[in-house]
């Protein structure tokens, strides 16, 4: 008897100290998977669902897609949900070093070809139809500042235009882009390749000289402005593609003969190469990412407040904003688990095409709206912590999972944990904030560490190896009217 006493005093010392620390550790069984620790003396865990208020919101942001991200190509032009892509590229090509020049007498010198390449690191959207790469040369009218990050989502205000093509249509059969490339001068894999036009090569190997186009970086840009790749509209234009520009299977390769002779070596004509790379020190720059959403659904329903559906399109896109009024008025409780949950709405009239091909979000970040700090865009209170905490950067959630849900087998879900951020506002009523939810790639919020060292701020950053990349995932979800995928925060808690 004197045992069971015991027990019971423990019990309550510890639901005491939770109190006073606002901190639970406590874990009721939840939509993230985790377990319910066995029932204690004068602990009763309940559950509730408080609703929660959703509207779609435009994301105007700057997104920049940096040299070292993946850069995307292509169009999107059948997706009824979130409308039109184009994606285009604008960038350099520029050799080792200056002055530049080809090894080998000038009148011996042979021409062979010219191949612009890169590395191929995956594509979103239908794969099974060919895709036509253009190459032209920048509008010299236009040229790319090498000193600037252009926004992705704002081409037509810089202005920077196709000029001369510089090759045919190439069509990439992207069911044979694995196949292997192997020769004397190369082994690699994923790589595409385009030759350029003839009079091109010669311009590169024989026109231009050290005396000239490569006496420095400045001279090169004047007698070539860089390059402009995009797709023909008369292809494929459901998919994009992802390439890398950093790898060294992305490259202009130039293919000639010369008497060039190494020292030692006796004289002889044979064929060599001479490779130009994107150059992430030097290099002009510009992914531009267009979206379109004239006659999509999306359209229809962004602005419109306390909606069934929400729509979540990756940087550059849309987001959505969330209220949750009832949390004000939610009792003094001891919080086990406090998750906001959001579930994909399956287009049921493209689920064996369209949804399958333009995947869901592989990350949403979920952001507190501070409007009384200049309206920033903040981190949620107490529980998402800094990248560079992983293992609570991972527990704060956000990561898509999938699970079957209303007879469909494979719904996109996204949880969020807010425990300890819910905590604060019943028990310390610390202040109550608006959410956004969007699909970064580059990105940054204010960022202020958990209570009690709440009065430091910085910056936290988000790039493409935690979040998505550009252009690459849209999600429709259920706000909090829907009748089947509600939008919702999940508490468990107990009484004090």
């Amino acid at each position: 008897m004197a045992f069971i006493n015991i027990v019971k005093r423990v019990s309550v010392f510890v639901v005491f100290l939770g109190i006073l620390s606002a901190a639970c550790t406590r874990v009721g069984t939840s939509e993230l998977g985790l377990g319910l620790l066995p029932s204690l003396d004068a602990i009763n865990t309940k559950d509730t669902i408080i609703e929660v208020e959703t509207e779609t919101v435009d994301i105007p942001d700057s997104l920049s897609i940096f040299g070292s991200d993946y850069h995307i190509l292509g169009e999107l032009n059948n997706d009824p949900l979130f409308g039109n892509t184009k994606a285009t590229m604008f960038f350099q090509m520029l050799p080792d070093f200056f002055p530049f020049y080809v090894q080998g007498n000038r009148d011996s010198i042979v021409v062979d070809s010219a191949v612009l390449s890169f590395k191929y690191a995956g594509f979103y959207g239908d794969s099974t139809k060919p895709i036509k790469i253009r190459v032209n040369q920048i509008d010299p009218a236009t040229p790319l500042d090498i000193s600037k990050y252009y926004p992705a989502n704002y081409p037509e205000v810089f202005g920077i235009k196709a000029g001369a093509a510089l090759a045919n249509p190439y069509s990439l059969d992207l069911a044979r882009v694995g196949d292997s490339v192997i020769n004397r001068y190369e082994a690699s894999q994923y790589q595409i390749r385009i030759k350029l036009y003839d009079k091109i090569a010669n311009m590169f190997i024989k026109q231009f000289d050290s005396n000239t186009a490569y006496r420095n970086d400045t001279t090169l840009r004047q007698y070539f402005p860089g390059f402009a790749v995009s797709v023909d509209p008369g292809s494929n234009n459901n998919v994009l593609l992802k390439l890398n520009m950093t790898d060294t299977n992305t490259r202009l390769a130039l293919y000639f003969k010369t008497n060039y002779t190494p020292l030692g070596s006796v004289g002889t004509v044979d064929t060599t190469v001479l490779k130009m790379r994107f150059r992430l020190s030097a290099n002009g720059d510009a992914n531009f990412i267009k979206r379109d959403r004239t006659g999509s659904e999306l359209l229809k329903h962004i602005g419109k407040t306390n909606d069934s559906l929400v729509y979540v399109q990756t940087s550059p896109g849309t987001g959505v904003k969330i209220k949750i009024p009832g949390l004000k008025s939610f009792g003094n409780k001891l919080i086990h688990r406090a998750e906001l949950i959001a579930e994909q709405v399956p287009d049921d009239a493209n689920i064996n095409t369209i949804e399958k091909q333009m995947l869901a979000p592989r990350y949403l970040l979920l952001a507190a709206y501070d409007a009384n700090d200049n309206k920033v865009i903040r981190n949620v209170p107490n529980d998402y912590q800094s990248i560079a905490n992983a293992e609570a950067f991972a527990r704060f959630g956000g990561y898509q999972t999938y699970k079957s849900l209303n007879g469909y087998d494979k719904v996109s879900t996204y949880n969020f944990n807010i425990t300890r951020y819910v905590q604060g506002v019943v028990s310390r009523k610390d202040s109550t904030f608006d959410f956004r939810i969007s699909a970064p790639v580059n990105d940054s919020l204010r960022y202020v560490p958990p209570y009690p060292n709440n009065t430091l701020a910085g910056v936290d950053y988000i790039t493409t190896s935690t979040a998505n990349q550009a252009a690459m995932g849209r999600v429709r979800l259920g706000g909090g009217k829907h009748s089947k995928f509600k939008m919702r925060l999940h508490i468990y808690y107990s009484d004090l």
